[in-house]
């Protein structure tokens, strides 16, 4: 009995560990789109998307990242430096 017990712990740790990597996965490829957006944008093309709507798609992951301060943190450690740089290049901040 205890064995089992023991066995469904295990296989509980590792599927929440497995949903953790996948959610992390996930957030690298959001990060990544969102890096490689800044990247190649113009800065003429980022004035103009400025003040547009977001896209169902955005608009669903900034409610996730609203509602998750954890992953929030991961997200903006990852693409803060190359957003910041790119505005900065473009005179969206001093």
């Amino acid at each position: 009995m205890k064995k089992r017990i023991h066995l469904l712990v295990v296989v509980c740790a590792l599927s929440a560990t497995g949903i953790v990597v996948g959610q992390g996965r996930i957030m690298d490829m959001v990060a990544n789109k969102v890096i490689t957006k800044y990247q190649t944008a113009s800065c003429e093309q980022l004035w103009q998307q400025k003040g547009q709507p977001k896209s169902p798609e955005e608009e669903k992951a900034v409610n996730f990242l609203r509602n998750d301060a954890q992953a929030r943190t991961a997200f903006i450690n990852m693409v803060a430096a190359p957003i910041a740089n790119k505005m900065f290049e473009c005179g969206m901040i001093p």
